[in-house]
């Protein structure tokens, strides 16, 4: 699952540029790519070559596949795994307008995301005793 090229890595980013400035960053063999500290796509080559995978979820999910995208999908000791990204449509690839609405699908995924998230509180400090 590794994506070694970062000359791809900044070609993503420029490519999805529409859902804000995007950074990538190593991770796992591939990258991670996040606008404003929201991940909204990962690089990584399951053996078909360095892939761009977009963020989704249950309200996106039918649109990727529609399109024809593949969900990214691995091996884990023996078992299926996959992950709520998708391939971009090879179109898509193309330039950032033909871009634009994946961006914005996978950046509202990430959105709805972090919503969902619990939200951490901080621990209570001990009250002193005033006796």
């Amino acid at each position: 699952m590794a994506s070694s090229d970062p000359e791809f890595a900044q070609y993503c980013c420029e490519l999805l540029a529409s859902a804000g400035p995007c950074r990538a960053r190593r991770m796992f063999g591939g990258w991670g790519i996040s606008v404003e500290d929201l991940s909204i796509a990962i690089l990584a080559d399951l053996g078909e070559g360095d892939t761009l995978w977009l963020k989704a979820d249950e309200a996106t999910r039918a649109e990727f596949e529609a399109a024809g995208c593949r969900r990214f999908s691995y091996l884990a000791k023996g078992q299926p795994k996959s992950m709520n990204y998708y391939a971009a449509p090879s179109d898509a690839m193309e330039s950032p307008p033909l871009m634009r609405p994946w961006a914005r699908l996978a950046l509202e995924a990430a959105l709805r995301s972090r919503a969902a998230k619990p939200v951490k509180r901080q621990a209570a400090k001990p009250r002193k005793s005033t006796n």
